[in-house]
């Protein structure tokens, strides 16, 4: 049996949660209803498998990655209102172990958790299918469209001179908002950036089996 903590959500979500969770899933929901600002208290004390949490509690994907350095052996789940494959991708890129909506099916859900619980990445097939990425606000640092563009190119494995041409802009600009996307996301290098977007994910396809992300 898997064990959950599971942060604040809206009323309807965190009661569909509980109930998911708690009604034969195999599920252990050990905490639910924790603050962002008590969730890594939380999990120091449960040892939770997974941690479910709600995207719009976040400050940005900065916080996934302080949750997962700190507990790296604790899968990490970031629910959202219909995510775009760029936040998905981000936030996996940043340690979290799946990305889910908050309109996926209750089975699917569990699927995707205990999926978690073994260390599998797990998208819903619209986000793994829909490619880019779409824009994600961190506090005081929202990308730019432009920059949005290079940090794509960059998770692809792309050098400087391929960027400019695919951009058509200069390579010395390429330059510029590398350096402005490394630092608007804590990384500290393009190798860190390319390191963490080679992560693999599952998808939970409408019947319900993981199957490779196309």
């Amino acid at each position: 049996m898997a064990s959950v903590v599971a942060a604040e959500f809206e009323d309807l979500v965190s009661i569909g949660l509980s109930v998911m969770i708690e009604e034969g899933s195999n599920l252990d929901l050990v905490a639910k209803d924790v603050p962002m600002g008590e969730m890594h208290a939380a999990i120091a004390e449960h040892s939770p498998n997974v941690v479910l949490l709600n995207l719009d509690m976040l400050r940005g994907p900065e916080d996934v990655l302080a949750l997962h350095r700190e507990f790296p052996g604790t899968g990490i789940v970031v629910m959202a209102n219909r995510p775009t494959a760029g936040q998905c991708a981000q936030l996996l890129s940043f340690g979290a172990t799946g990305c889910l909506s908050k309109e996926t099916e209750a089975r699917d859900v569990v699927t995707a958790v205990h999926l978690a619980s073994r260390g599998m990445h797990v998208l819903p097939r619209s986000a793994a299918a829909g490619g880019g990425v779409g824009r994600m606000g961190l506090e005081g640092a929202e990308l730019t469209a432009r920059e949005e563009e290079v940090l794509e190119l960059l998770q692809d494995g792309r050098t400087n001179a391929e960027i400019a041409e695919a951009l058509s802009i200069g390579i010395e600009t390429v330059r510029t908002h590398a350096r402005s996307v490394f630092r608007k996301l804590g990384v500290p290098s393009r190798r860190e950036l390319a390191r963490r977007a080679q992560q693999e994910a599952v998808v939970v396809d409408e019947d319900r089996r993981p199957v490779p992300a196309p």
